[in-house]
């Protein structure tokens, strides 16, 4: 009887300690399917507001970000932007909107540095994250920049400019926004580099074309009439150079008039095999949008951008090297 008693009480000791291991594991481990739910990122909303919605550059913008959204797998991109370059107003009330529909996050390539400095404050106040593509506005409340350095950029233009035209002779510069930050540092570190390197180049006028290329190819015009001995031409964005370039094209003055502009497009492209512009600075505004997301969740999530202003990186397209740019 003890011996029965003894093993009986043996079997219960086990009985009981095998529960015990057991019921840790039932407690700690979730199913599997608990695990995928709680896993599951969640979806975020970022706003992207560019400066239009048609110059070939802000597309590239909208590209990068789409595609980054895409790989990503839980963003979705809300684009807008004004109907024309010229209407910081109604760029302000695009970012008003974003704040009200509590976007995640916010991008947005800045029309006018100025302007636009109250709304991005009220943003950041509202605790979302503000990230600038390509143009900023004159204030620290700001998660992360992507842009180009326009200021060395704008340099090698004059270099490039300069080196074309032998040192010597008169240019004009035809600009987009007289506002906006990006296109006037491109527009005065040029100036500075020649009137500091180059004291035989005369800076003759400047137009603003708000990045309308029919604008910009009057303007271009106007000059070559005036100054009948006008020797080049810089453009600061997109539109102004394929202007320029149809100007000096149509002119028939590709080979006594050098252009330089900025950024790149099938049209400028088809100007650089013609002649009719010498080099434009080409930008990486799909990088600009790609980053931009990349970067606004790592900011959602509570990761700092370290540092926050980037340089996307810039490279000079000629006619000799065309089939290396993308």
């Amino acid at each position: 009887m003890k011996k029965l008693f003894v093993l009986g009480l043996a079997m219960i000791m086990v009985l009981s300690m095998v529960g015990c291991s057991e019921k840790p594991a039932e407690t700690t481990t979730p199913p599997a399917e608990e695990t995928t739910d709680g896993g599951a990122a969640k979806q975020l909303t970022i706003t992207l507001i560019t400066m239009d919605s048609m110059d070939e550059h802000w597309l590239k913008v909208k590209n990068g970000a789409e595609d980054a959204a895409a790989e990503l797998g839980n963003v979705k991109i809300i684009f807008d932007a004004p109907q024309t370059k010229v209407d910081a107003t109604v760029q302000a009330q695009l970012v008003e909107n974003a704040i009200v529909n509590k976007s995640d996050a916010i991008m947005l390539a800045a029309l006018d540095k100025e302007a636009l400095k109250p709304v991005v404050e009220k943003a950041k106040a509202a605790g979302i994250p503000v990230i600038f593509v390509d143009s900023g506005v004159n204030t620290d409340q700001y998660d992360a920049f992507f842009s180009t350095n326009n200021g060395a950029a704008a340099e090698t233009a004059a270099v490039e400019l300069a080196t074309l035209i032998g040192e010597k002779g008169k240019i004009a510069i035809i600009n987009a926004q007289a506002g906006a930050g990006t296109t006037m540092t491109r527009e005065n570190d040029f100036a500075a580099k020649i009137k500091a390197d180059y004291p035989n180049i005369e800076i003759v006028g400047v137009q603003y074309s708000d990045g309308d290329k029919q604008k910009a190819l009057n303007y271009a015009t106007d000059f070559m009439t005036q100054y009948p001995d006008l020797v080049g031409f810089y453009a600061c964005n997109e539109g102004a150079t394929v202007g320029v370039g149809n100007a000096v094209d149509q002119s028939g003055k590709s080979d006594s008039i050098s252009v330089v502009g900025f950024d790149f497009s099938a049209d400028v492209k088809g100007l650089i095999e013609k002649g009719a512009i010498k080099a434009s600075m080409v930008q990486n505004p799909y990088v600009m949008g790609n980053e931009g997301v990349k970067a606004a969740v790592k900011i959602i999530n509570g990761e700092a951008i370290n540092p926050k202003d980037v340089d996307t990186g810039v490279t000079v397209a000629r006619k000799d090297n065309l089939t290396e740019i993308k």
